[in-house]
């Protein structure tokens, strides 16, 4: 990414992407503090008033959150609408879509390209189509933190926002021998 893709960037998140979560509170959706969301985000705007997400949460990249289903409209002359609740400390996946009337606890990691049809407790890992509890949080934390001692780490000066040159990206990959690590 040459420097004026990075410009553009910043300019870009520092002043649209906030008015899309400002927009979508002036029109009732509850959203809490530390509100993460990332490229590609879609969050039900017809029906925005019935998501509630809590403190630090994380959208990742092209995530959907849906709080209606108009499958019935048809048939039925109605849509159906569902209450979508996120708790605290959630992180959701890149290309999950999370349906009408899930509640998704605090302390939740759901695994990219979930779908979640049903309510995912406290505390847990859930993947899938459709998502199903995997194992608790702290479980994939520990497995992680191990992983940790046998890999690369790299600072923050290895990331897009610090500037990270060419020659360290390459420094990164021939580092990654067994294919991960970790940036700050």
């Amino acid at each position: 990414m040459n420097w004026l893709h990075i410009i553009l960037w910043r300019i870009y998140e520092r002043w649209f992407r906030p008015n899309v979560a400002k927009d979508l509170r002036a029109r009732g959706m509850v959203v809490g503090s530390n509100f993460n969301m990332l490229d590609g985000v879609l969050i039900d705007w017809s029906h925005c008033w019935h998501i509630s997400i809590g403190d630090d949460v994380t959208l990742a990249p092209r995530v959907m959150i849906l709080a209606h289903d108009a499958s019935t409209k048809k048939y039925l002359g109605y849509t159906r609408i569902g209450k979508v609740d996120i708790g605290d400390r959630v992180f959701i996946g890149a290309g999950s879509i999370v349906m009408p009337g899930v509640n998704i606890g605090n302390d939740v990691v759901i695994g990219a390209g979930s779908i979640v049809t049903k309510d995912i407790p406290d505390n847990m890992v859930a993947v899938g189509n459709p998502a199903r509890v995997l194992h608790p949080l702290d479980e994939y934390i520990a497995r992680r933190k191990s992983e940790m001692d046998g890999v690369p780490i790299f600072g923050a000066e290895y990331t897009m926002e610090k500037g990270i040159t060419g020659p360290m990206r390459d420094e990164m990959n021939e580092k990654m021998v067994d294919r991960v690590g970790y940036v700050v």
